[in-house]
């Protein structure tokens, strides 16, 4: 049976999190009967048997060994059958009206291959959680300060968007994924995550490709949901560094290599490889 929503939640030790998420699902989603996916990474804190455990209705997924972020959202997304998926890491509580507002959204604009909601802190203060695409000059302004130093300006602040309030629903190069309706037609035009990109910049390479097949990416801050950031990634925080880097050079050379001034993009690379990464 197809169904009109499936959301996909990607678990690594973060039981208490997960616990939270999926009560948040089943108290906000009102007439919506979602298709609730877990892919659980071999956790070792009792996720899976949480699951289990506590809410029968959802699919669990349990492997064996850590799979990492691509491959375990790919299999959530592989097994899901709505015609929207929503991307959703397990630190992530909906708010009341945020899946439909989402599905609205969709609806609003048929050309949106991805929309995302507006991400709160726990005291309800905004994240700024929608970034440009990482394009060689970002990676300069950033290194050398210039988007510290003029952090509203729409050139040297481009990356971080600072200029902008978050405020207004617009189309942006690419928001965070820690909340990301996905329209099953865009997927099915574009593919699902590179597993190539194992942790880091696969949803940046997955917006990039939208962007490219002429799919849209949006922002709605109608819908909103409260965001525990890093609560997987901070257990292993230097590991995630080196990573983060890595799979900056990659994105490098699939989305830029020939295709910007090769000073400018031999440049960056450098930095990038001196541990001057894009922090989020």
């Amino acid at each position: 049976m197809t169904r009109v929503l499936s959301i996909c939640i990607l678990n690594w030790n973060t039981r208490e999190y997960l616990r939270a998420c999926l009560q948040s699902i089943r108290d906000t989603r009102g007439d919506l009967e979602p298709e609730v996916i877990v892919v659980d990474n071999a956790s070792s804190d009792g996720s899976a048997e949480m699951v289990r455990e506590e809410f029968p209705e959802v699919a669990l997924i349990a492997n064996a060994q850590n799979l990492k972020y691509a491959r375990g959202n790919n299999q959530a997304l592989e097994q899901a059958t709505g015609t929207f998926r929503l991307l959703l890491n397990p630190d992530v509580v909906i708010q009341p009206g945020a899946l439909a507002e989402l599905l609205a959204a969709m609806d609003r604009h048929p050309r949106a291959g991805a929309v995302a909601p507006r991400l709160m802190n726990p005291d309800g203060s905004p994240q700024s959680s929608c970034r440009s695409f990482p394009h060689p000059a970002a990676i300069l302004y950033e290194a050398i300060g210039l988007s510290k130093l003029f952090p509203r300006s729409r050139r040297f602040a481009a990356y971080r968007m600072g200029w902008w309030d978050h405020n207004d629903e617009r189309t942006v190069d690419q928001p965070m994924a820690s909340a990301l309706m996905l329209r099953s037609e865009a997927l099915d035009e574009v593919g699902l995550f590179d597993e190539g990109f194992p942790m880091f910049f696969n949803d940046v390479d997955l917006c990039r490709r939208l962007w490219d097949a002429r799919w849209e990416v949006w922002f709605t801050p109608g819908a909103q949901v409260i965001h525990h950031v890093g609560a997987s990634t901070r257990q292993v925080r230097r590991e995630m560094v080196a990573e983060s880097n890595r799979s900056l050079l990659r994105y490098y050379e699939k989305h830029y290599r020939g295709r910007v001034n090769p000073v400018v993009y031999a440049a960056a690379r450098a930095l990038i490889r001196v541990g001057g990464r894009l922090r989020r």
